[in-house]
């Protein structure tokens, strides 16, 4: 097939989660060609104009969706697949109304929580009802992802910590941030793929702290996740082998996964974080539709534990935008 690559237009010199959407496009291309595609990549312009020209140009039969930003703002990812969807042409991934859905992470757990799936307890602005002083939370951005403003000093204690920790990021970051109850628990992510139309659960990862100081916040902060070879970055593995260790647990996270993606109305490929609360439950801490697939992240780390190759997942992907 013919096959236009629309990522995100990264900036010289931004920051690492910015230029990790440029190695996944350059990897996909790849992938796509192994396979015998012919494929042209091209930066997202919030154009319509300028959409129909790349898209005349490259003769396209599908679009692989790689836009998880525009002017640096994650919330407005899904207007690329809105402009997609306008013009009724396949692409990869989630539709526009999933990801601005999922983008907002307040109003996507309120519909978990609606629906009787389990996340955490969180409060949000302007009323940030609810929060206890004796209790510890996460100040998380509200609409971004790859731990953006995850530092140890985002857990704090109490309702006055909360609201100065989020006047403190709204005005180093900006955007919206709200407070989501920290559970010191095990982190577990699950990668799903979308085969004949239905959600795939892959190897469920751990995420695990070692060497960690034993009052320090268990986060996979920013530099966990982007700065390479740093002590965060190094004693935060991605561990496979729940299926041995705890069937039934192992089958609890893949189950609440396959709910999450059916509520949101996700499809293509999507990535649910979790976290275990004190009693050893599963608890849903937000799904990533579209998730990095860059090959050294963790889904087509996944994928590879489950003995599909990198071109062959992407191929996959790209042939799930066919199903919609």
């Amino acid at each position: 097939m013919r096959v236009l690559v629309l990522h995100s237009d990264v900036p010289p010199g931004a920051p690492p989660d910015e230029q990790d959407t440029l190695l996944a496009a350059c990897a996909v291309v790849t992938a796509l060609r192994e396979r015998g595609h012919d494929v042209l990549q091209r930066a997202f312009v919030p154009d319509p104009a300028t959409l129909a020209a790349e898209l005349e140009q490259a003769r396209a039969d599908v679009v692989f969706n790689l836009v998880e930003s525009v002017f640096g703002q994650g919330d407005l990812a899904g207007l690329a697949p809105a402009m997609l969807e306008a013009r009724r042409i396949p692409f990869t991934g989630a539709s526009a109304a999933a990801i601005a859905l999922s983008a907002n992470k307040p109003l996507t757990k309120r519909i978990l929580r609606g629906s009787g799936l389990p996340t955490p307890a969180w409060s949000a602005p302007p009323r940030w009802e609810g929060l206890a002083d004796g209790r510890h939370y996460v100040v998380k951005s509200a609409n971004e992802d790859a731990s953006a403003g995850l530092d140890d000093g985002a857990v704090v204690a109490g309702h006055e910590a909360v609201l100065a920790r989020a006047s403190l990021c709204a005005a180093r970051h900006g955007g919206s941030w709200f407070a989501e109850e920290y559970l010191s628990g095990r982190e577990f992510n699950v990668s799903l793929l979308e085969v004949n139309g239905e959600p795939h659960a892959l190897p469920v990862a751990e995420i695990q702290f070692q060497d960690w100081e034993r009052d320090r916040p268990r986060l996979v902060g920013y530099a966990a996740k982007w700065e390479a070879d740093s002590p965060d970055c190094n004693n935060t593995p991605r561990v496979f082998g729940l299926e041995d260790e705890s069937p039934p647990l192992n089958e609890a996270f893949k189950e609440l996964s396959r709910s999450t993606w059916q509520l949101l109305g996700v499809r293509g490929y999507a990535r649910v974080d979790f976290r275990l609360d004190a009693t050893g439950a599963p608890m849903i801490l937000e799904i990533n539709p579209n998730p990095c697939i860059e090959p050294e992240a963790g889904f087509a780390a996944a994928a590879a534990k489950a003995g599909i190759s990198y071109a062959e997942l992407v191929d996959r992907i790209l042939q799930s935008a066919f199903c919609h």
